[in-house]
């Protein structure tokens, strides 16, 4: 670790650590939160997929209730639908057009990976530039940002293309039952399988050599992915199960994680089951921590400010204490007897005891010296001449 991110470090901890650990304490509250909220909506997806049934192609139709045309709850109950868990093998809905009592053909309508002449129904082609820094005679400043704004989304562009698939039942051929797989609105992960990886490294050119120089990022490797669901896998789809013109169309739930997976019912709930575990001690863990660093931060900030405002107290009243007994001493001193010699020419009733800068006459006492001196045209009493302050004077 260099110098920079050394002191970059410092800094990031002394600002957690602030206020007595409070920043430090928040930030623990807020992941123990997002914790338990993640905890919370996983739970509930593990008791939905518990309770639906894992069911077959074949089956679908008897568990989705048909519509008829005079039966409107009948209606309503199939366009709403049933969550269900249906494992099968992947296939073009085009492969509908062929005959099945023929010899199994070739299905039409797939897609084709370009490099590895794979068919399937979805096709990913990704590409990402990989980037390097080097710390050039100007390049001090890639430390901070590769703390905290260094970022690899301008590295990677992805594609995504996919044609209208269905599940069929595994090991049965020709088949008769089917259930349509609707990928609208589904961003859950795809159980797709890579079939061409490879990375390609980038000449370096003049304009490469300055970006190094001046500290800035500069590619030097581009990565070419494909992925494809292919034809023929088996996977398991978790979704809502309706029937469409006849048809049962399966389609993602927002509140599932899952929708098209490589894994079994029970492999999902073990999954599940672990994830919801870690996330549960996580937050509490978490939120433990969060909890005590924030009430050591809250007691201790509470007693330094008690602890301030006791000072702040004491050394008013010390501060109160002094300036009335130097008041009540000097109102003594000069509300005593003084004789007629002595009394400021202006009152006439306090001993006199400043005197005029420059004249330097001795004639008034210090609250009518003060006065003279906030007039617009200070001048003294005596001589009229101006004056730019007083001078106390005491008696040794």
């Amino acid at each position: 670790m260099s110098v920079h991110d050394q002191a970059a470090a410092a800094v990031l901890s002394q600002l957690a650590l602030a206020a007595d650990g409070a920043v430090l304490g928040l930030g623990l509250a807020y992941v123990a939160v997002r914790s338990i909220l993640k905890f919370t909506s996983n739970s509930s997806a593990l008791r939905k997929i518990e309770q639906a049934p894992s069911i077959r192609v074949s089956d679908l139709r008897s568990v989705l209730t048909l519509p008829s045309d005079n039966d409107d709850s009948a209606n309503v109950q199939s366009e709403s639908g049933k969550l269900v868990i249906v494992r099968g093998c992947v296939e073009a809905k085009s492969a509908l057009d062929t005959n099945w009592k023929s010899l199994r053909p070739a299905p039409s309508g797939v897609l084709v990976s370009q490099e590895s002449g794979d068919k399937g129904v979805i096709l990913q082609r990704t590409q990402t530039c990989i980037y390097n820094e080097w710390r050039g005679f100007f390049g001090w400043t890639s430390d901070l940002r590769s703390l905290f704004v260094r970022s690899w989304k301008e590295q990677e562009s992805s594609t995504v293309r996919m044609v209208p698939f269905i599940l069929v039942e595994t090991g049965r051929w020709p088949q008769s039952d089917y259930v349509i797989v609707n990928m609208e609105g589904s961003r859950h992960p795809l159980p797709l399988t890579t079939v061409y990886h490879r990375l390609q490294p980038i000449h370096a050119s003049p304009y490469t050599f300055l970006q190094a120089l001046f500290g800035h990022e500069y590619p030097v490797g581009l990565l070419d992915e494909e992925k494809l669901l292919p034809t023929g896998k088996e996977i398991t789809a978790v979704g809502i199960c309706s029937l469409k013109d006849g048809s049962p169309v399966i389609k993602s739930c927002k509140d599932l994680p899952f929708f098209l997976s490589d894994l079994t019912k029970d492999q999902i709930l073990v999954d599940l089951d672990f994830k919801t575990k870690v996330l549960f001690w996580s937050g509490v863990v978490l939120g433990s921590l969060a909890v005590g660093i924030l009430g050591y931060a809250v007691v201790r900030n509470w007693n330094r400010w008690k602890e301030w405002r006791q000072q702040r107290r004491d050394q008013q009243q010390s501060s109160a204490r002094s300036n009335q007994a130097n008041d009540q001493g000097a109102s003594d001193e000069e509300h005593g007897d003084v004789p007629d010699g002595e009394l400021c020419v202006i009152c006439l009733m306090r001993r006199r005891r400043s005197a005029f800068v420059p004249c330097g006459h001795l004639v008034c006492c210090q609250s009518c010296a003060l006065s003279v001196e906030r007039d617009l045209s200070p001048k003294c009493p005596v001589c009229r001449q101006t004056i730019r302050n007083s001078v106390r004077i005491y008696d040794s």
